[in-house]
């Protein structure tokens, strides 16, 4: 997967692709978090940084250019902010699925939210100058 071009259409009939900022400490930790907490070997993983994947986006939705922290694919949909984040939830192990009942909140107040942590990500969490991810028993699970 790493070497050939990525063919996302492809990928996203088995797989759940995750799109997270690759600077992003927190979006960082995220991903450790996912890829421990799956409940099964849904997630493929990939940094928005990626020049693949910047050109993917550049022939989506134009609302797609403008999501900087957290993308979701999956074979039928591309979820954003909070609604990515839930559909992850709900494919964790433990309780986490219970997080999905969110869901019901209506959209813009649910991405009220996330826009506010996601603004202030860096500050809190701080930033790395290239993608933090460099784990070698996961290296299968990103594109």
């Amino acid at each position: 997967m790493t070497d050939d071009v990525i063919n996302i259409e492809t990928l996203k009939k088995k797989n759940f692709i995750l799109l997270f900022d690759g600077v992003c400490n927190l979006c960082n930790r995220a991903v450790h978090f996912i890829i421990k907490n799956e409940a099964k070997d849904k997630f493929l993983f990939s940094a928005l940084q990626n020049p693949e994947i910047v050109q993917y986006l550049k022939h989506q939705e134009n609302h797609l250019k403008d999501i900087d922290a957290l993308i979701l694919i999956t074979d039928t949909k591309i979820y954003t902010k909070s609604s990515a984040a839930l559909i992850v939830a709900k494919h964790l192990k433990g309780l986490y699925p219970l997080l999905f009942v969110c869901y019901i909140i209506p959209k813009p107040l649910r991405d009220t939210l996330y826009d506010f942590i996601a603004k202030n990500r860096y500050r809190w969490f701080g930033k790395k100058n290239k993608c933090g991810i460099e784990i070698p028993e996961f290296k299968s699970k990103f594109l």
